[in-house]
């Protein structure tokens, strides 16, 4: 497995944020860091596997990789980045608790991807913005700078995540996306979910095509594709339960639209023989 070092990615020794846009994201095989990593998807989608666990990421995903996780990105689409490296929560001077901000595993479970909302999204960008501007200094105060943009980096991420009421459309799409990921196998009625996340039906066409590029069933085959393949990969389950399990009433379609969608049959999944798409 690839091993990202910080050497190559932080100007010095003594820095201990740095920034790394990746603008488009190309698929990229599974590695882990020496560091730790803030994904902010800026737009376009992606299937992010974390930890052998595979996600739908789009414009507004936010990601936290630890310096022992594992993680790759495959199926990209325009997927472009922006990665906020820094080396531990441990390591900065000026500030301390930042673990408080950071997600937390409980009982097993690592909440590493959020959503924020493009009115957050466009405050984010700010913040790198000034980060990256700030240059390469050493001395105490450009480094005392640094460090408290990446805590208002932090609180805006924690505080644009944690929105429980859905005030405007951006954040009631959020809340859309994150149910999808969750009941992805479920028939879907459109307007009746339009409906119950407020937002109307052309609303809800033209926002999701604007933060994924796909329509709304496209996404969501997409969404149930991929869950197939990780069960394909990781389980014995036989194809036509796997494509029950996963939404689909008719084997023989979801196995057309599973060879459409990633090149390969879902038996030439099940025998391995295939390969990380772009």
């Amino acid at each position: 497995m690839t091993v990202l070092h910080s050497v190559d990615f932080f100007p010095t020794g003594s820095t201990p944020v740095a920034i790394e846009p990746r603008l488009p994201q190309s698929a990229f095989p599974e590695h882990h860091h020496d560091f730790h990593e803030i994904v902010i998807v800026e737009h376009g989608t992606g299937i992010h596997v974390f930890n052998g666990q595979p996600y739908t990421i789009s414009g507004g995903t936010v990601c936290f990789v630890r310096d022992h996780d594992r993680h790759l990105y495959e199926h990209t689409d325009n997927l472009c980045l922006t990665n906020v490296l820094y080396r531990s929560p441990d390591a900065f001077q000026f500030l301390s608790g930042l673990n408080q901000l950071l997600p937390q595993e409980q009982d097993g479970y690592y909440p590493s991807h959020w959503r924020v909302n493009q009115g957050v999204l466009q405050q984010v960008r700010q913040i790198v913005g000034q980060m990256e501007n700030a240059g390469e200094e050493t001395d105490t105060a450009a480094r005392a700078n640094r460090e408290i943009l990446f805590m208002q980096l932090l609180v805006l991420l924690r505080k644009g995540s944690q929105e429980a009421i859905a005030v405007n459309n951006d954040a009631r799409l959020n809340q859309l996306i994150s149910w999808l990921e969750e009941h992805y196998a479920e028939d879907v009625c459109w307007e009746a979910l339009a409906d119950h996340f407020s937002l109307s039906l052309r609303t809800l066409h033209r926002q999701l095509k604007q933060y994924t590029s796909m329509t709304p069933q496209r996404y969501l085959n997409r969404l149930r594709l991929i869950k197939a393949r990780h069960l394909l990969r990781h389980s014995d389950e036989s194809v036509t339960d796997i494509a029950y399990r996963c939404g689909f009433g008719d084997s023989n379609h979801f196995s057309t639209l599973f060879r459409r969608e990633f090149n390969w049959s879902p038996r030439d999944i099940r025998q391995g023989r295939d390969t990380p798409l772009q």
